[in-house]
């Protein structure tokens, strides 16, 4: 048996990681299996599915980079790749699935009479680029579905830009900052794209709980982004310093980020089973409301 006394501080954190990654994977198990047991409606699961994987991955993903401490650059901005274009994935699925709930189809051209004429309120920087009001129509449903897949395009093509780069030994510091701005002005569309939506149909949405299932996705995304500009701060101003001849201190900021992560994705396994509960497939959430109405 092991003895915990005897263990050293970066082996309590690689065993605190592994044990985060298994209560990620077992919250997350306990969910997609629910759901499975009780599929009624394989367009709005399957979308389902796709966004509870997120956490997963990126504990998964994470926990891969702290097995190789001391790989290359382009090994870990292999990982950071990966986490990135299934975060690209869940935004779009995300706003497939408030289609779904609203019966809306883009390519059948439905759209409710209810919601039709709505006025929609662009706030600034969009302003520059867009009326401050516009009336809800199927192009302008278009545009927010296309301000959303666009991130879905760029952010793949980056990844591969990038990784290419490196590999043949071309990549400066002003092409690093070029992708960087590129991406955030990207995702920061696509989100925004999400935050109009869920504000013209807030009232049509609110049965499906959706400002919870959009935070856990806003959540993660907004963890690993911010954390690793904080991290990047730290470097630059000498907090984080590299004590052993064998590391890099980009490494070992790659390790925190790391570990971070792992730490952060069992919290929204958890809140997930919440969000994204089986109770609306399973009759569950039914019964609720009958018993309250008696």
């Amino acid at each position: 048996m092991m003895d915990l006394m005897t263990l050293k501080p970066p082996q309590i954190t690689f065993y605190a990681s592994a044990f985060s990654v298994l209560l990620t994977l077992h919250f997350t198990i306990q969910l997609v299996s629910q759901h499975l047991i009780h599929w009624k409606n394989p367009k709005e699961q399957k979308a389902i599915l796709i966004i509870v994987l997120m956490a997963p991955i990126y504990a998964v993903v994470s926990f891969i980079g702290l097995l190789d401490v001391k790989g290359s650059e382009i090994f870990f901005l292999f990982l950071e790749s990966i986490k990135e274009c299934y975060e690209a994935l869940v935004i779009a699925k995300f706003l497939a699935l408030m289609y779904s709930y609203l019966n809306i189809s883009m390519s059948k051209n439905i759209l409710p009479d209810g919601i039709k004429g709505r006025e929609i309120h662009h706030s600034f920087p969009m302003t520059l680029f867009q009326p401050h009001v516009v009336r809800l129509d199927h192009r302008t449903l278009k545009l927010l579905k296309y301000w959303t897949w666009q991130f879905v395009v760029i952010r793949p093509v980056c990844s591969t830009l990038m990784i290419a780069l490196q590999l043949i030994g071309f990549y400066p510091s002003w092409l690093s900052w070029t992708f960087t701005i590129i991406l955030n002005f990207s995702v920061s569309l696509a989100l925004y794209s999400l935050v109009i939506f869920y504000h013209v149909f807030a009232k049509e949405l609110s049965p499906h709980n959706p400002l919870a299932k959009f935070l856990c996705i806003k959540g993660i995304v907004f963890f690993v982004f911010w954390q690793g500009i904080t991290l990047d701060i730290l470097v630059a101003m000498g907090v984080i310093k590299s004590h052993h001849f064998w590391l890099e201190v980009e490494q070992i900021q790659e390790a925190i980020q790391n570990v971070l992560v792992c730490l952060e994705m069992v919290v929204f396994a958890a809140v997930q089973k919440h969000a994204y509960h089986v109770g609306p497939y399973s009759g569950e959430t039914k019964k609720k409301l009958d018993k309250k109405n008696e």
